[in-house]
């Protein structure tokens, strides 16, 4: 792909470049140019879900679960990208993640940043569309249940985002 200037958002920190290659996946992006190896690479072909990332059109916007490992940088120039590293804030760890950590889910941890990413971008949605608590288990299976762990802890996974969900205020009505 042809080489295009680079202007992005990524955990509240600009990116510029003058000239780079359009076609670089994302991932690479992220793991090699910017050196935030948190988010993963497993499958290369977006089924796993490891390398999922938080994408914003524009400052205020709705997130969207990008799979960066097919995602062209041409694809998000312009755009407001939040990584697994850009969760903790001033040394604090985002909800999400203390959750995960009381509810034993990262396990190997390898795709742990992908559920954070993908249950970020829930909770992003669920802020501005509170649901009733009986439509949770489904919101919750919506948005990670295509994710693939290798060590089985779905359960895990599941009940932390859950848990979080219910303990923010105006998410759940």
């Amino acid at each position: 792909m042809a080489q295009i200037p680079l202007s992005l958002t990524i955990n509240d920190e600009r990116f510029e470049r003058d000239s780079i290659d359009g076609g670089m996946w994302l991932n690479d992006f992220l793991r090699e140019e910017v050196n935030l190896t948190g988010t993963k690479f497993c499958c290369g072909i977006a089924v796993c879900r490891v390398c999922t990332v938080a994408v914003a059109r524009v400052p205020g916007a709705h997130l969207e679960p990008v799979r960066s490992c097919t995602t062209d940088l041409h694809e998000v120039n312009g755009k407001i990208i939040t990584t697994v590293e850009g969760l903790a804030k001033r040394g604090q760890l985002h909800p999400l993640q203390q959750a995960f950590l009381e509810n034993f889910s990262f396990q190997c941890g390898y795709s742990a940043p992908g559920f954070l990413m993908a249950a970020y971008c829930l909770l992003d949605r669920l802020e501005r569309s509170p649901i009733p608590e009986v439509a949770l288990d489904a919101a919750i299976q919506e948005a990670v249940g295509k994710h693939i762990c290798r060590c089985t802890g779905y359960v895990r996974y599941h009940r932390a985002i859950r848990q979080v969900a219910l303990e923010t205020p105006g998410l759940v009505t």
